[in-house]
């Protein structure tokens, strides 16, 4: 008895193989014409769409030369150097009111890529908040939720710059150190206090130098006059 019932599964199987045979056939050579079709018609537009691997490496050094153009030296040194802006609060609320007072000075924000907006006290290095705010990249064909990492500083800087409070009021605020660790910024707060003082001894070595420039000149014209 079992062996009549696998003799009729197997006739069973053969028969339906038979049937659906010439329907699988007719699908993949229909699949095959389609993709021959495909190939003709689309090459051109399938290669200026590929994935290309360097764009992002092209796409940030545009980044970054736009970003220079944009900001003061200062600050373009600061993001060179350090991978980050410090922006002064107020700066777009006193630029409406046409004033800025010290007391709109008292805080700041460090502005990392694709990283929330820290406000924190330059005179005691406290940590106020994070400020998460987005800028998708929505350029064709690539768009993508991230832009390059210069053009999201960019954005926030003259977000800051335009208006604050509104920039502020729109992103979902936090307290410091749910995106942000506090020990990350703080050696990062370090090595800017590090490296403006190291700009600022540049600047006045400098300064000293050009002073000096126009006395040592003039003790060389007094000595030629006395040959």
């Amino acid at each position: 008895m079992v062996l009549g019932l696998a003799t009729a599964a197997l006739v069973l199987a053969a028969l339906l193989w038979e049937l659906n045979r010439e329907r699988a056939a007719s699908a993949w050579r229909t699949l095959r014409a389609c993709a021959a079709a495909i190939g003709r018609d689309g090459g051109e537009e399938a290669s200026r769409w590929r994935y290309d691997p360097g764009r992002e490496r092209r796409a940030e050094t545009k980044a970054r030369a736009l970003l220079r153009s944009c900001v003061n030296e200062e600050e373009w040194a600061m993001y060179r150097d350090l991978g980050f802006l410090r922006v002064w609060g107020g700066a777009g609320a006193g630029a409406e009111a046409g004033a800025e007072t010290e007391t709109e000075r008292r805080y700041a924000y460090l502005i990392y890529p694709h990283k929330p907006l820290l406000a924190y006290v330059p005179e005691t290095g406290a940590l106020l908040s994070e400020y998460c705010v987005a800028f998708p990249d929505r350029s064709r064909p690539y768009g993508s939720v991230r832009l390059p990492d210069s053009d999201d500083v960019l954005a926030k800087w003259m977000a800051l710059g335009a208006d604050e409070r509104r920039l502020v009021a729109d992103a979902n605020v936090h307290l410091p150190g749910r995106q942000l660790d506090p020990e990350r910024v703080a050696r990062d707060l370090e090595r800017l206090a590090a490296w403006e003082a190291a700009r600022q001894a540049s600047a006045q070595a400098a300064a000293r130098a050009r002073t000096r420039a126009p006395a040592r000149a003039g003790h060389l014209a007094g000595s030629v006059r006395a040959a």
